[in-house]
């Protein structure tokens, strides 16, 4: 399983770059209810270092964003990681606040056109990915292959919700998606002048609340509705991770990211 700290040696390596860094990821909020932001603070009471995002209204929504695998495609991934440390048995089982955060993912096909693919952590076909450690905290540790046939939601570009959207066409397929379906997009997130100007995108979708800035990857906390709210403790997570397979990693060091782009 690779860990942050081992997937910044592989990037090291297969760069040529001296030196070893944290994989990347930035927290940041999405949207405020009712003028207030929700709080991303620290929280060392179960495990040094890790990250609390407290979500106290629907509406609210904050995030864990990295490019670090920015330019290859979905079916690409090789970890999507994250560790919950906050008991989730004080909610009902299966419901949004016991089996979050959930994850977006902007993609492209190449050519102008955005968009955010999200899992479902609700569905039934999603909650045996989450596993319970021996301390009681809870594991995503996913790759393509347990993503492969499970729902894909499409959001944030026009025609998403009416099947008519840029990614139904391309794929000539309409809703349910699942992730074996979007495989041979390419993990890219739009810039900044995309998002002002429109194109679709909503006040949900995962950028950093006032400057627009997007990531490609993003742990998603909170939702439009109430069904991700927290409570006095938030969302206590650690372990973050988003990495490519070492091949792809490759590619990318040696400019080969053309090769990369939809097959």
């Amino acid at each position: 399983m690779i860990r942050n700290s081992t997937l910044a040696v592989v990037c090291a390596l297969a760069m040529g770059v001296t030196g070893v860094a944290e994989a990347g990821f930035d927290s940041f909020v999405i949207r405020e209810a009712g003028g207030n932001p929700p709080t991303i603070q620290p929280n060392n009471v179960y495990v040094a270092g890790a990250t609390e995002f407290v979500i106290s209204a629907g509406g609210m929504k904050a995030a864990l964003g990295s490019n670090d695998i920015n330019g290859i495609t979905v079916a690409d991934i090789t970890q999507l990681g994250i560790t919950r440390h906050d008991d989730t048995t004080r909610f009902t089982a299966g419901s949004g606040p016991a089996v979050a955060p959930y994850f977006n993912i902007w993609v492209t096909d190449g050519v102008g056109n955005y968009a955010v693919i999200a899992n479902e952590p609700s569905n039934g076909a999603f909650q045996p990915l989450f596993t319970t450690n021996l301390d009681g905290s809870k594991t995503y540790d996913l790759s393509y292959a347990d993503l492969a046939d499970k729902t894909a939601k499409v959001y944030e570009t026009p025609g998403w919700n009416t099947n008519s959207s840029w990614l139904h066409t391309l794929l000539g397929a309409t809703d349910p998606l699942t992730f074996a379906d979007v495989a041979g997009l390419e993990i890219a997130p739009p810039p900044v002048s995309y998002i002002q100007a429109g194109n679709g995108v909503g006040s949900g979708a995962p950028d950093v609340l006032g400057t627009e800035v997007a990531y490609g990857f993003n742990w998603v906390f909170g939702d439009t509705l109430s069904n991700y709210v927290s409570g006095a403790e938030g969302y206590v997570v650690s372990d973050f991770a988003a990495a490519p397979e070492p091949a792809s990693l490759a590619l990318l060091g040696l400019g080969g990211l053309a090769m990369l782009r939809r097959r």
